[in-house]
This record gives C-alpha cells, structure tokens and sequence, in this order.
C-alpha cells in the first residue's frame, strides 16, 4: 500500500513541478489527454489487417507458385524442408512485426509525408537480415525460389495497399474529414505563412488550424482578433490556455523569439502530459525532410540542409526512366495519336500539331510540341481577348476562349492536347516531371527566385499539374515549382504521375 500511496504522490509532484511550472499560462482547467483519433485508431488498424492479409496472399502464393514451377505435385509442399513450411506460416506475423519495428504504424507518419514507404522499404531490410541470421545460427535450408518469389512481393504488394489506403485518407481529407486540430503560434506574419500553407493542402498536412496565439497584435485594433480567417486566443503566453479551450491536438510553432530556447522545451513539456503533438517550423522554406538531418553540437540540436540533386547519378537514372517511359507510351498510345490527329483535321482547318519555343534548362530554348487546339489564327487575336484573361497575372487564360475549336476543348480537359510532349521527352528536351515550360516572355520577366526553375528539364506533369493546374496563383506555382527542384527524387516523380491521371480524369483547372 505504502509503495502505491508513495508513486502516486510522486507522479504527482513530477507533474506538478514541471507542467504548471512553465513561462506559460496554464488555463487552469483540468489538463485533457488525447489519444489516438478515431480516423487514427481505424486507419492503423485496416493498415495493420491489410498488411497481415497481403502478407499471407504473398506467402501461400510464392510457396504455390515455386511447387507449380516444378510440377505443382502436392509430394514437393510435403517433402519441402520444414524451415520453408516454418517460412511460409510465419511470413505474414514476420512481416507485420518488421512493418512496426520500422514505424510504418507510428501515428506521425500516417498518411503525411512518404515516411510509410520508407518505412516499408526499411522492414525489408530488417526482414532479410533476421531471416539470414535464423537461417546461419540454427542451420535450416530455405527454398531460394520460394524466397525469390516472396520477398519482393511483400514490398510491391505493401506500398500498393499503403497508396490506396493513403488515397482513400486524402479523399477524406478533401472533404474535411480526418484532419488534426491544430493551433498555430508565432508572430503575425509567419502564422500567417503557415495557415496558408497548410489550407492549401490539408490532405497533405493533415491539419485543420482551429487558432492561433501571436504575437505582434495590434493593441490599437483590439477587434482585429483574426488571422487569416483563424481566430486569435492571444499572444504565445496564451498557448497552453488555447490547447485546452480548443481541444487542439497539434501544436505548430512557427519561427519566433517568443518560444525559443527553455521556452519551448517548457512547453514541449507541459503539452507531453496533454497527449499533444508539438511540430516547430525551423523557418527554411522549401526543404522537404529527406534533405534536413541533425547535427547536435555540445547538446545543440543543428540542422543539417543535404544540397538539391540537380546532377549526379540520380538525375542521370531519372533522364534513362524518362526516356524508356516515354518510348513505351508513344508505342502504347499510337492509335489514340493517330485518332486524335484525324478528329482535329476534319474539325477545323490547319495543322494537327502546334509547336511552340518554349524555355529549357539552363535557359535553352526548344520547339515544344501539341496537339493544336485552337483555330490557326489564334495569336493574331490574343490581343483583343487580353483584358478578358482568367490566369494567374502572368498567363493569359480564359475558360470560355472563343479560339479554342470544338475537339480542342475536349483535349484540353483531359491534357489530350499534350501528348506529343512525349516526343520532347525522348529528345531529352523535357522530362516526365518537371516545372511548367515557360514561354520566352515570362523568362524575361522573371524575378531572381524563378530563374531557378530553369535549373532543371521541364515537365510534361508536376506538382502545379497535380494541385490546380490553371487554377492556381502565379505565387503559387512558383512555390511548387521551386520546391520541386530542391526536391525532386524518383518517388516523388512517381507519386506525381499518379496523381496526375486523377487530375486529368477530372478535369479540374484545365481550360
């Protein structure tokens, strides 16, 4: 008894030292534990269950597939050696628990960011170390085509089950569902950096800001109490007193002097006991997190900023894979090239295909091929439809443009228009993923931070392609493109390119 009245009397003392103790109002109500959210706790499990399932599809199927390889007698499952019968039972429990060990079900990474993948990749590794070091220290005989046939398997048929739970997540996302409650705090200007960012893409972050705490508030505008549409609880003294009233479960802190140093680590501390997440904004713009590493120093955590790969044998595989994909879409897509030439040609009068000289890397022009959809006219008119333009400022866009011929705006909709683009990638001209091509005009208008978007090929698709396409701010494709280029890696081009075909089937922003 004496030992339980004695824990809980420290527990409390502990708590009471360091939660209330902080340069920090408390609010003074009764501190709220979160857990796991409820779309946390069901998307961990369908992920948990989908991996123990594909796991033994993987697993029966690879130990049928090797006895169908040599004969499919039922004799071979029965004479195999009892290590691979052991292996094929204990497949899927082995595959699961590595998935764990790797934090591919940790709660931060689910469905933010490609940490998942990642994390698929590094359970392979675990997998194939601890099966070796079983099979060295207890002497078992493991059929090599069954481990062949069964261990790459795992891999694809995880990340494809993973996409599809993601994909599901950022649909739900979309509509607001499964989103964190998150307060921001910081000064005026960089919460409201943050919020934007966010909003513009909840499927990505997960959150959903409900406040803010900054500081900087006008004291002369007392009624001024709102940030980018988000209500303002007070300065950052003010932060676990908003935690609390909100029920927020993240806490993002942007760059400010304010909470910085032993203040942060306080309120680090007090949201522990709160069950909330604490995520700080280094103030580097751009950066995604496969580039930023600590570096501690004497105890003081220091960011390291790896370089973009703008070279290299990565950049050089990316430019191979561009060119054999686009090769093998051309020779796919061949019939639906030649349908779509026929159907402009009867349509309207002129040439099937449109060039353009568009921008390059490192600032080399090149003649930029589509499918022409517009009349043959359609430059000498572009003056009088100026004023009348829906683009971003720098472009000129229109949704109802009178130039664009009946079958054109058909390919428009569904990017049909750029498939001859396909031919600039196996030139080398452009490349799968990339910026946007830009043309002459707008180079020569830009400003220092968009010339870097020449440091790499355009692309056919991107990240402006995937986000809104013509819909979109200058500001805003700018910043996705520039993001881009600091980067860029073969995943990311993957994840891009599939999403792409979403956002041609929909049609969004294409006009």
């Amino acid at each position: 008894m004496s030992l339980g009245i004695g824990t809980s009397a420290a527990r409390h003392r502990t708590q009471e030292h360091v939660a209330p103790r902080v340069d920090l109002v408390e609010s003074g109500h009764a501190v709220v534990k979160h857990g796991l959210a409820g779309w946390q706790r069901r998307y961990r499990t369908t992920a948990v269950v989908a991996d123990l399932l594909g796991g033994a599809v993987v697993s029966f199927g690879a130990a049928a597939l090797r006895h169908a390889m040599f004969g499919g007698q039922t004799e071979l499952w029965l004479a195999s050696a009892a290590s691979t019968k052991i292996a094929v039972l204990l497949m899927p429990i082995a595959w699961v628990l590595c998935l764990a060990r790797a934090g591919a079900y940790a709660p931060r990474y689910l469905g933010t960011g490609n940490e998942e993948y990642r994390a698929i990749m590094r359970a392979m590794v675990v997998l194939l170390a601890m099966a070796a070091v079983l099979l060295y220290a207890l002497k078992l005989d493991l059929s090599r085509a069954y481990a062949l046939i069964a261990l790459p398997s795992l891999v694809i048929v995880s990340l494809v089950l993973r996409w599809l739970l993601r994909d599901n997540l950022a649909r739900a996302r979309q509509r607001g569902k499964a989103l964190q409650p998150t307060l921001v705090v910081g000064r005026v200007d960089t919460v409201g950096s943050m919020i934007h960012q966010i909003h513009f893409d909840p499927a990505g972050s997960g959150l959903r800001v409900v406040g803010a705490c900054v500081s900087e508030v006008d004291p002369d505008r007392p009624l001024q109490r709102t940030v980018d549409g988000v209500p303002v609880l007070g300065g950052p003294e003010e932060t676990l007193r908003a935690v609390d009233e909100l029920g927020a479960a993240v806490v993002a802190v942007a760059s400010t002097p304010e909470l910085a140093g032993d203040s942060l680590r306080r309120l680090g501390w007090s949201l522990e006991y709160r069950d909330v997440d604490l995520l700080v904004a280094p103030g580097i713009v751009g950066v995604a997190g496969p580039r930023l590493s600590l570096r501690p120093a004497n105890g003081l955590p220091m960011l390291h900023v790896e370089r973009p790969l703008t070279g290299g044998i990565s950049y050089r595989l990316k430019a191979i894979v561009d060119r054999l994909l686009a090769l093998l879409a051309v020779a796919v897509l061949a019939p639906v090239f030649a349908v779509i030439w026929v159907l402009i040609r009867v349509d309207s009068r002129g040439p099937a295909l449109y060039r353009q000289e568009r921008i390059g890397s490192e600032g080399r022009p090149f003649t930029m091929l589509k499918f022409r959809s517009m009349v043959v006219d359609a430059e000498s008119r572009l003056p009088e439809l100026v004023d009348r333009s829906d683009g971003n400022g720098r472009l000129f866009k229109m949704r109802e443009d009178p130039r664009v011929t009946r079958v054109g705006r058909v390919l428009r909709k569904f990017s049909l228009d750029e498939l001859p683009q396909l031919f600039n990638v196996v030139a080398g001209q452009m490349s799968l993923v990339g910026p946007r091509p830009p043309l002459g005009r707008e180079v020569d208008e830009y400003e220092f931070d968009a010339v870097r978007r020449l440091r790499v090929l355009p692309g056919m698709t991107g990240l402006w392609q995937v986000s809104g396409r013509s819909d979109l701010s200058w500001e805003d494709s700018l910043r996705l493109d520039l993001w881009y280029v600091d980067n860029w890696s073969l995943t990311l081009d993957l994840q891009i390119i599939s999403r792409t075909f979403r956002a041609v089937f929909k049609g969004s922003g294409a006009y």
